[in-house]
Formats: C-alpha cells, sequence, structure tokens
C-alpha cells in the first residue's frame, strides 16, 4: 500500500512520515519475493527462507533498557537485567530514527499476542525488512477480516537494524539498542537483524502487564495437552528441549515457549513457533524436523548449500544458535484455539553440564518453588553473544530472568498460589549429560527423556517407589516401563564415585549460592 493510502496516515500517529513505500499485513508470498528481490535472504529446497543475521547471532542481553519514567519506576526490577535508559535519551534517538527511514520502504504486521480474550494484546511490528514483517506474520497471532478493520495496537515495535545508536551520545553500550518504554508503549529495535529481539521484546512487555493488568502468571514454557484434556507445562531455558519434547505425536501442542495462566488455565502468547536446529534430528524430531522443509518456514543463520540449496542442520559454522520460525499449524495436531486448561503437572527441564542430576524427579510444591526461583541449566554456545565454545552453568530466575522488568518475586508468589489450587504435580527433568560432565559422560537420549515425561504424565509413577538422593534431596522414581533401571542412579552411571560426588557437592553449593536472593521467600528447608 503506496503514499497517501489511508493507513499510511494512521502511521503518522507513530510519527512515521516516509517517501517509500509501506507494505501493510503483506502476505507470506509477497514477502518471500520481497525478501528475495531486496536479497535479504535465500529460497532453501523446500520452501523455507534462509537468512543470516551476522554479526549478531544471538540476543543483546546487555543492550537492552526500559525507560525510567515514574508510571514504571517503582515496579521495574532494575540491576543487571533491566537498565534504566532516560526518556530524553529515547526520545533523541528515537527522532533520529524516524529521520533515517524517511525515505525508505517499511513493512507493517498488525498481529495479537495472547491467545486468551481476556488477555490479549492488540500489538503492530513495523520493520524494514520483509523477512522481519514475515517473521512477526507467523510467530504473533494474525487477526481475522473482523478483527483486522478494528485493530488499535497497544504496543509499537520499530525494528531498523540499518540504523545504529552512537554510545557516548545516547547513554547505551552500543550501535545495537533495545529500548521498550511503557509510558508512549513503543519498543525501538536498531543494530541488529537477529529476529530474536523483536519477539522477546514483546514477551518482556507482557511479562509486565500480566501480573498487573490480569492479574496472570506470565511463563517462560511449552505446553501440551493429553488426549483427556490433561494440560502439562514444560518450563525451560534455550537448548533444553521445550520445543522438542511438547511437540509429542501422542499429545497436542498448546504452543512452544510463552504462554499464560489465568482464572481460565493456560493459553499461546504466540500463533508460531521458535525452534532451535542445531543437529536436529528427523529420527527423533519429525514434526520440527518437516518444518523445516516446508515453504513458510523461516531458517535463520542456518547454512545452506549452494548448488542444491539444501540446508545442513548440523552446520554450526556461523553459530550453535540455529533457528527456525514457523506458523504453529505446520505442527500436526497443534490446538486450533492455543488455549487448555489448568495444568495438572509442570515439568522444568534443565540441561545439567555436570550430569549429576538424575533423568526424572518428582518435586514437592516448595522444591518446585525453588527450583523455579534457581532456573539452574547449562548455558551453550551461541544463544546470547559474548559466549564462548564451552558451556556455562547459569542461573536464571523463572528460567527467563531476561525477560522478566518485575522481581522474580511477584511470578513466584503467582506460581505458588497456583500450584496449590490446581494440585499440580511438578517434575525436574534434566536432559543434558549421565554418566560424567560435558565431555567425559553422555547427553541422555531424547526419545528416553520423552518415555520419562510421558510415564510421569500419564500416572505411571504413581505404583512405583521412589528414593531419596542426598546432594539436592530430590524423589527419583526406582522404574519406568522401556527404560533402563541403572538410569535411576547417577551416581552409579559414573566410572568414579567420589568424581560424582565432588561435582554434586559442587552444583549444590552453586544452588545454594545463588538462591540467597530468594531465601526469604521460601521456608528454612527450602527443599521439602
Amino acid at each position: 500500500m503506496g503514499k497517501g493510502a489511508p493507513m499510511e496516515r494512521e502511521l503518522d500517529g507513530h510519527g512515521i512520515r516516509t517517501s517509500g513505500t509501506i507494505h501493510w499485513n503483506v502476505t507470506t508470498p509477497r514477502l518471500y519475493e520481497a525478501a528475495i528481490l531486496n536479497r535479504e535472504g535465500s529460497l532453501a529446497r523446500g520452501g523455507p527462507l534462509v537468512v543470516t543475521t551476522v554479526p549478531h547471532t544471538g540476543r543483546s542481553p546487555n543492550d537492552k533498557f526500559i525507560i525510567e519514567e515514574p508510571g514504571c519506576r517503582d515496579a521495574i526490577w532494575w540491576g543487571e537485567v533491566n537498565r534504566p535508559l532516560a526518556p530524553e535519551r529515547f526520545s533523541t534517538l528515537h527522532r533520529r530514527m524516524l529521520d533515517h527511514v524517511a525515505d525508505r520502504d517499511l513493512f507493517v504486521q498488525d498481529c495479537f499476542v495472547g491467545a486468551s480474550p481476556r488477555c490479549r494484546l492488540p500489538i503492530r511490528v513495523i520493520t524494514e525488512k520483509a523477512w522481519h514483517s514475515l517473521l512477526a506474520r507467523s510467530l504473533f497471532i494474525r487477526p481475522d477480516e473482523v478483527e483486522l478493520k478494528n485493530h488499535r495496537p497497544r504496543f509499537t515495535v520499530l525494528c531498523v537494524p540499518s540504523f545504529t545508536a552512537v554510545p557516548e551520545r545516547d547513554g547505551v553500550r552500543s550501535g545495537v539498542f533495545i529500548l521498550i518504554n511503557f509510558a508512549e508503549r513503543l519498543i525501538l529495535i536498531g543494530g541488529t537483524e537477529y529476529g530474536g529481539e523483536i519477539k522477546k521484546s514483546i514477551f518482556t512487555v507482557m511479562n509486565y502487564l500480566m501480573p498487573r493488568e490480569w492479574m496472570a502468571l506470565p511463563m517462560h514454557c511449552s505446553a501440551n495437552v493429553g488426549p483427556h484434556g490433561d494440560t502439562a507445562l514444560f518450563f525451560g531455558l534455550s537448548g533444553t528441549g521445550k520445543t522438542t519434547l511438547s511437540a509429542d505425536p501422542k499429545r497436542s501442542l498448546i504452543g512452544d515457549d510463552e504462554h499464560g495462566w489465568d482464572e481460565e488455565g493456560v493459553f499461546n502468547f504466540e500463533g508460531g513457533c521458535y525452534a532451535k536446529v542445531i543437529n536436529l534430528s528427523e529420527a527423533m524430531e519429525p514434526e520440527i524436523f518437516a518444518c523445516t522443509r516446508r515453504f513458510g518456514t523461516i531458517m535463520e543463520n542456518v547454512i545452506i548449500d549452494g548448488e542444491t540449496r539444501t540446508v545442513d542442520l548440523d552446520d554450526a559454522s556461523l553459530t550453535e544458535n540455529t533457528r527456525a520460525f514457523f506458523p504453529i499449524d505446520f505442527i500436526p495436531d497443534a490446538v486450533p484455539s492455543g488455549r487448555g486448561g489448568h495444568p495438572k503437572n509442570l515439568i522444568m527441564l534443565t540441561c545439567d553440564a555436570f550430569g549429576v542430576l538424575p533423568p526424572i524427579s518428582r518435586l514437592t510444591p516448595q522444591q518446585a518453588l525453588y527450583h523455579f526461583l534457581s532456573g539452574y541449566t547449562a548455558k551453550l554456545a551461541g544463544t546470547e553473544d559474548g559466549m564462548g565454545k564451552e558451556p556455562k552453568a547459569v542461573f536464571s530466575a523463572c528460567f527467563g530472568a531476561p525477560f522478566l522488568p518485575l522481581h522474580p518475586s511477584v511470578y513466584a508468589e503467582l506460581l505458588r498460589e497456583k500450584i496449590d489450587r490446581h494440585s499440580v504435580r511438578c517434575w525436574l527433568v534434566n536432559t543434558g549429560w549421565i554418566g560424567g560432565g560435558y565431555g567425559v559422560g553422555t547427553r541422555i537420549r531424547i526419545d528416553q527423556t520423552r518415555a520419562l515425561i510421558n510415564a510421569a504424565l500419564d500416572g505411571l509413577f504413581e505404583a512405583i517407589p521412589f528414593v531419596t538422593e542426598p546432594f539436592f534431596g530430590l524423589s527419583i522414581p526406582t522404574a519406568c516401563p522401556d527404560i533402563p533401571e541403572r538410569i535411576f542412579s547417577p551416581r552409579g552411571l559414573w566410572a568414579d564415585g567420589e568424581r560424582y560426588d565432588e561435582a554434586a557437592l559442587f552444583l549444590a553449593g552453586e544452588l545454594r549460592e545463588n538462591f540467597k536472593q530468594f531465601e526469604t521467600l521460601l521456608s528454612h528447608d527450602k527443599r521439602e
């Protein structure tokens, strides 16, 4: 839609005037054409659009700022996660950004976030890249024709990678910036093409609004539902298996990454999936693998053969953090409404690089809050700029600290109330290493993890004896159908039991040290 059209005049309300063409709610095929014509990406065999975001192949968390204004100043969890920026700095940078796009083509997508009618946020995503507009169209919830006519955004994202900040002038750290202004309901992204910045900035907004406006719990988790209507949640950081394990052929996928939990149940924030695809296995992950071979999927930082146009999912030469964006209905049996009932099971996924946590353990409600607030996993290389090649043990409160504008206690108290009210069974699942730490042991097989989770969801452990291990106070089942019994003894899998004890003591100490910041939130014995 060109200049002078009614929708362009609506864009004037954002302060945007351009001599270029405005492409408003353009369809997927047309966005493909624009992206290829503008040399933003390449068409791969089977139909995916392959794009590269080098040098920024992961999020830039140190470049995210929240505008410090009276309306949010006392609510924000200020610190390393949420850095303040003065409104004056924001305004100056915003004006220069608007000048920068004054002669450029722009792409606009009007979408929703939140499958619940009660907790639904209308958003507008304005980008200079066609593929970023396709990302928004694929990842967020698309309005129908009636909803589109009445769409009025409550938050707007302006993403202009070609515009960079001047640190000494703008008060930011580098040329990259992600600025969230709750007063103006505006997000500015510049200096980076990495698609995850659009997705996660909106997630941050939902994490701010839901507890304050709707008294609902926002969650960094995937969710699915069984044939009998039993909903399950899967918490976990990048690389722990949220998408893979929730996309189970025996269950229907509600969503793979971001959800809310209100008085009616669980609902997806998004209308698409954001899967990590490095070393993706067709045998172990057939549903996600199939999405990497079809039209409508965006492949981010995946290597493509110049002649055959085939993508190589095992090639990490650009980054370990290779990604695929695709509409959720690409997954067979995905729940069309994006909604489910109150969960019966809550699973916390951790990729333990030390190789000491059991493959599955049952948690008391108090232990569940402990591990929710701890958010332990091993951060693998590539998910954030600046990460080295070796994995690192990290703690991320609520399994999503970089996206929490409010103090973790806000989310923990909401989770505590919901676990108690709905009698939710809680589990800790290690999708990392067994028989030794990273480089010595082996990573547990996906099919074994899936079998253990399905046993928990189906109630098969109810008749199985449990034992309590001494280092973390975890309750471990002693058997599971089709799983070798030896896998339930983490220490017994190690060649040297004393080395296991040392590693377990170390990790237990790290957990305790990290939790000191939250210890007033739970009783004295946080494991019981």
